[in-house]
Order: C-alpha cells, then sequence, then structure tokens
C-alpha cells in the first residue's frame, strides 16, 4: 500500500503581504504537482493534515478552481480539519465551510472523529484523525494526539492530528505537545500539520512521527526561506517505507519571499513577545489565543460549559462578519 501525505496549503486568492508572487498561481502549479507525484508513484490513498483553505469561507470561485486540481488525482483523498477550515476555532462548524462541502461531495473526505479501514494488496490500515479544537495543546487534550487501544485485525494504525506538535521544547509561552509525550500510543505512524516549518521525521521504538511542514510559505524568517515544500510517501508492506518528494516547481525561497520585511518582522515578533510577557505577569495566563484564554478562564472560575459555549458562539459570529481570529 502506497500513501501520500501532505498538509497546510492554506488556499487563497489573496498575495499573503511576504510573498513576492502571483501566490494564487503558485498554489495551483504546486498542487497540480502534488497530483502529478501522486499519479506516478501510484499511490493507493492520499492524506491532507489540515488547513486546506486559508479561511473557512473561501470563495465559491476559488473553491471551483481548486476542486478541478482535487479531481485530477486519482486515490481518494483524505483530511482532518484544521484551525483555518472552521469558525471559532469549533470543527462543529464544518457543516458552514467549503471544507464541509467539498466533503458532502465526497470530493475530499473528512476523517474527523470517524474510524476508517484502508485496504489494498492484503495490508489493513485503520485510519483516525483529531481535529483542531480550541486548547488543542492543552495537557488535557493530549489525548487527542494518543490513539489507546490496538486494533488486532488491521496491520498498521495511522493516525492525523492538526496541532502544534514538535520535536523539542518551543517556546514556553507558545502551547505545544511534545513527541515524547506521546510515546504510549498505539499509532504507528503519527501524522501531523499547522506547525508550518515541520520537522525531521522521527522514528522512535518502531513508531513514526511525521510534519513535512506546509505545502506553502507565508512567513519571511530565514527558516522558511531556506525551506523547500515536501510531500511524504509512505510505503507499507510488511515494514514502513517513508521517503520524501521536494516539490520542482515551489520557487527559491529567496525569489517569492521579501526580504526586506525581515527586520520589520523581527520587530513586531519582539514587541508581540514583550506583550506577552505584560500578560503573563499580570494575568499569569500563557496562551497566545482568546480561545485558550476563554478555557482558562472557564475552567478556574468554574464557569459552566453553556456559558462557555456561548462565548464561542459569539466568537464565531463575530468570525464570519470578518474578524480574524486565527
Amino acid at each position: 500500500m502506497k500513501i501520500l501525505y501532505f498538509t497546510d496549503t492554506h488556499i487563497r486568492a489573496t498575495n499573503p503581504k511576504n510573498r513576492l508572487d502571483n501566490f494564487f498561481e503558485t498554489l495551483k502549479i504546486k498542487i497540480n504537482e502534488v497530483a502529478e507525484i501522486s499519479i506516478k508513484e501510484n499511490v493507493d490513498f492520499v492524506l491532507h493534515g489540515g488547513d486546506l483553505f486559508d479561511r473557512p469561507d473561501t470563495s465559491i470561485s476559488i473553491v471551483t478552481e481548486f476542486a478541478k486540481i482535487f479531481q485530477k488525482f486519482q486515490a481518494p483523498i483524505y483530511i482532518v480539519s484544521g484551525n483555518h477550515d472552521i469558525f471559532g476555532h469549533n470543527y462543529k462548524t464544518l457543516n458552514r465551510t467549503m471544507l464541509g462541502l467539498l466533503d458532502s461531495f465526497n470530493l475530499i473526505k473528512l476523517v474527523n472523529d470517524k474510524k476508517i479501514i484502508l485496504e489494498k494488496d492484503g495490508i489493513k490500515v485503520q485510519l483516525t484523525s483529531n481535529p483542531f479544537v480550541a486548547g488543542m495543546d492543552a495537557e488535557a487534550n493530549r489525548y487527542r494526539y494518543i490513539v489507546s487501544e490496538r486494533n488486532p485485525d488491521v496491520n498498521y494504525q495511522i493516525h492525523m492530528t492538526h496541532g502544534f506538535l514538535t520535536d523539542r521544547p518551543f517556546l514556553k509561552n507558545v502551547p505545544h505537545t511534545l513527541i515524547s509525550d506521546l510515546l504510549d500510543t498505539e499509532a504507528d505512524i503519527t501524522l501531523c500539520g499547522h506547525y508550518h516549518f515541520g520537522f525531521k521525521t522521527q522514528k522512535i521504538e518502531g513508531k513514526y512521527f511525521i510534519n513535512p511542514g506546509a505545502l506553502v510559505r507565508i512567513s519571511n524568517s530565514i527558516s522558511e526561506i531556506n525551506r523547500k515544500p515536501k510531500v511524504v510517501i509512505l510505503e507499507l508492506t510488511d515494514h514502513i517505507d517513508v521517503r520524501e518528494i521536494y516539490l520542482k516547481t515551489a520557487p527559491k525561497g529567496d525569489i517569492v519571499l521579501d526580504r526586506g520585511e525581515i527586520e520589520r518582522h523581527k520587530f513586531k515578533q519582539a514587541k508581540i513577545y514583550e506583550f506577552k510577557e505584560i500578560i503573563d505577569s499580570t494575568t499569569k495566563q500563557n496562551y497566545l489565543t482568546v480561545y485558550d484564554i476563554l478555557n482558562e478562564i472557564a475552567t478556574n472560575e468554574s464557569i459552566e460549559d453553556d456559558v462557555r459555549n456561548e462565548a464561542v458562539s459569539r466568537i464565531e459570529k463575530q468570525q464570519k462578519r470578518g474578524a480574524e481570529f486565527y
């Protein structure tokens, strides 16, 4: 069985301010190449790690353009929803999103909260996922990264998540989850997205942890300039083989990313961290998003779930009117 995995395509029509090219056209070229790779490699299934779109309400004209490209894939595509695919960090809003629309047409299949069996050439794989939720990387949500039971009827278990999984400690004020905290998972392969830089594939105690990084580069950091987008090929026989394929159509970072913005970017980042330190010292909160703060306050103050849910609902409504919360 052959599987192609890629993540964080962030489909959008407008150019991120750090991009010098026509981002929309570059996206089409890249995803067309991914389709070509999937056909050339004769893969049986395609997996996507979330953030298919940059907004849950991406315009119909843009979705139509990319739906035509996804129709070129000759293997079924399965996806876990990311934070950009949903309203208000609530995956239950998927029925009102463009990703939900593609799922309803069976063009791209949502795995969220499902257990799917993939089978080819005598190999059976259990595919599960946990979509992005508010507070995804809080310790209480660590179970979302973990498969707790072994299925004796399959050869392999693959689990997809969309959260900040990393191979090493990150900034103390940025919620994240370490691979070392997940070693008791029963998944043979854990696939992740969200963290755009990705990390080198880790094999620990026979288990694989994989994030190839986002298919697109939006920030203008030196790391992003030097990073080249890629996809991962998983070949499952009596053992697991992992290969990386770099996109030939991805332009060099110093050609498409505005290096002149880097110093201003560093200044802005410094101000953000300075502001966060002020928040930390006054409120003892260590979270970046309004959803994390809302969850922490609700917990500390023993606020009932229906009150918290109403707050989230109001945030969702505000976001739908155009406010950016992600």
